[in-house]
Formats: structure tokens, sequence, C-alpha cells
């Protein structure tokens, strides 16, 4: 995905920096160039986005038999294949729509978001509540990418080592644990260990989100203050 900048907008530079990202970058662009003609970018974006649908229905339905999270695990893999190979396609292939791209890609990953963590709370394993914090731990963090877009000209993909790629596998990993392990109160009651995993996520979320604004905001007030000085 090509970021849009304006006359008045810094040049903006993607910041990827996590563990999984050079072995991505080769996979993908091998994929490109063994993509068939009639595969466009909007179709893989509408297909990360049936793969979200897939995770929603998944973990929904999971109340009903443990063997629906299958559902889940596959569709993780066909959202991340649409998420990560629409960009990828369009600038592999020269025929980036900057703005509209930037707009439609971060609009999907908003709604994808909201369905794989709606469908987990709806799931027997996960307190809807922790599930929405998590929500807004991610969203939270992806506001402050999009800001710090604009104001300084980074968009930061990855935190800590690890981005989206890295966190998909992470979440594939706890449903595989959810059907080894079923369904059990944990020490605390009604909370669950999926609850507390899920619920430490999300205060690193929030955490990283805290951390990321004050420091942008540091960086910031230095900048200003020195342009005010000159």
């Amino acid at each position: 995905m090509t970021l849009p900048s304006g006359p008045s907008s810094p040049p903006i530079d993607r910041i990827q920096q996590n563990l999984l990202a050079a072995s991505e970058r080769r996979l993908l662009n091998w994929l490109c160039a063994h993509m068939p003609p009639w595969v466009t970018p909007d179709l893989l974006t509408a297909l990360g986005m049936v793969g979200a649908f897939a995770i929603f229905a998944g973990y929904a339905a999971s109340g009903l038999h443990v063997d629906w999270l299958w559902l889940a695990i596959a569709g993780y893999g066909l959202q991340w294949f649409g998420d990560s190979m629409d960009g990828s396609l369009a600038r592999f292939r020269r025929i980036e729509r900057p703005s509209y791209g930037y707009f439609i890609d971060h609009s999907c990953d908003g709604l994808a978001t909201l369905l794989i963590l709606a469908g987990m709370g709806a799931s027997p394993y996960i307190r809807m509540d922790v599930a929405l914090v998590a929500l807004a731990g991610y969203l939270l963090l992806s506001i402050h990418a999009y800001l710090a877009a604009r104001v300084i000209g980074e968009f930061k993909l990855s935190y800590l080592s690890a981005g989206p790629t890295e966190l998909r596998l992470l979440l594939i990993g706890m449903t595989l644990a959810m059907m080894a392990l079923g369904y059990a109160p944990g020490l605390f009651g009604a909370v669950s260990g999926f609850d507390v995993f899920v619920g430490v996520i999300a205060a690193l979320l929030v955490a990283l989100f805290v951390i990321q604004t004050l420091s942008t905001a540091k960086r910031l007030a230095i900048s200003d203050s020195q342009k005010i000085s000159r």
C-alpha cells in the first residue's frame, strides 16, 4: 500500500521492523510475480474481508461445536493473504491508487478487527467485555499510527518486533489452545485463562498507545519550539 501525501504533508516513511518482515516480503514478492492477471488488488481486499467474516463465524459458532474453530483458523490464513497481498500487488504492477488504497485498506482493517474480536467475544472462551477492551486498544494504536503518519511522516507498522502477521500467528496459537484445552473457568471464577491472555494483550496495546503518544508529543514539541525560535 502506498501512503498518500500532499504538498503540506511530510514524506511518509513506512517503519516495519517485525521479526517476520523480511521473509514475509520475499514470499509476497514471489506470490505477486506468479499471480494471474485476473487477480486484482480490489479482489484481494474483498478476499481479506471474506476471511475476517470467516473468523467471526468460526468463533461465534464454536459454542455449537469446537470444530467450528477450524473455520476461524482458515479465516486467518485467508485474511492474511488478502490483506497482505492487495497493496503488494498494486505496487508490484505499478497500479497504486495512494489515496483510495489508504482509505479502503484501513477502513477494512478496522472492520476486520471488529469482526475478529466480536467473534471471540461471542464464543464461550472469551468474555465480550474483555474482547471489546482489546478492540479499543487496537483502535487506539491504529489512531496513533494514522496521526503520526500525518504529523511526523512516519507510519509505524510494528511494535516490539511484532506486526499484524505475528499477531495473527499468536491468535492462531490461542485458537488451537482453545481446541485442545476447551473452556474452563480459571482462578478468578468467570474469568478464564483465555480472558487473561487477551486482557494482557489489550493492556499492552493501551500501554503502547500511551507511550507512543507521549514520545510523539515530545518530538513535536521540540520541533515546533525550534521553528518558533528561528
